[in-house]
């Protein structure tokens, strides 16, 4: 018999709000070695606006150097429009003091089978050329004692997305994000997604499109349940 599950597809996929400033300041340290974001000892020495001022002086720079003249209207603003773009939205996922609170309530529904939001919008940047990742991220969990606040997987989801990146890192990033904090393995992630990088230079492939996936607990153990995933999201 195909377990039974509750298809969950909210609409709230923004990013979160700024943590207030005495929040203590996680990190990475929970996830394995490998599946860490390279990130210098001193990455959040400077303030946002700091870095903010920084970026906009070296785009400047960029821009320049390209034969822009920043003295046009349309141009004079650029620099900082990209570095704030880039400290507040592209690349806030890399400051810890955004990672999403995720509050756990009591399962006391007793609902024990496939919980699936589908369709996580997600916009991420490849780190190797810096240009768009766009596709939607599929998570599962099974429910023990606790479930979570639906948004706080589309939260997860943005909060790792929201860096240089690569797409494998990523999907196993979401991934044992989810089982730290749900305290279960029985968590699947599957995300398909389209890189700029493929369509835009290089081999300039705009037909082809990439899918990861980490499947953790009874869903690597159990082929049924792991099919039925598929079915749910349409793979």
């Amino acid at each position: 018999m195909r377990p039974n599950a509750t298809l969950l597809n909210t609409m709230d996929n923004a990013v979160p709000a700024a943590a207030a400033t005495d929040r203590p300041v996680p990190n990475d340290a929970h996830l394995p070695v490998d599946l860490r974001t390279p990130l210098r000892p001193d990455a959040f020495t400077l303030s946002e606006e700091e870095k903010i001022a920084g970026i906009a002086d070296h785009f400047r720079e960029i821009m320049m150097l390209l034969g822009l003249d920043l003295d046009d209207d349309s141009l004079n603003g650029t620099p900082r429009r990209v570095a704030k773009m880039y400290v507040q939205e592209w690349f806030r996922g890399l400051n810890p003091v955004y990672q999403p609170d995720v509050k756990l309530f009591d399962n006391r529904y007793q609902y024990h089978q496939m919980l699936v939001e589908r369709d996580i919008t997600l916009f991420s940047c490849c780190e190797h050329h810096f240009v768009p990742i766009i596709g939607k991220a599929h998570v599962a969990y099974l429910p023990g004692e606790h479930v979570v606040g639906l948004s706080k997987l589309n939260r997860v989801v943005q909060y790792y997305a929201r860096r240089p990146q690569v797409q494998e890192r990523l999907t196993r990033q979401i991934a044992e994000e989810l089982k730290n904090t749900l305290h279960t393995n029985d968590v699947a992630v599957l995300i398909e997604a389209d890189h700029l990088c493929v369509m835009s230079r290089g081999v300039n492939d705009t037909s082809s499109g990439t899918l990861t996936a980490e499947y953790g607990g009874a869903f690597d153990r159990d082929q049924t349940l792991r099919t039925e995933f598929l079915r749910l999201i349409g793979k």
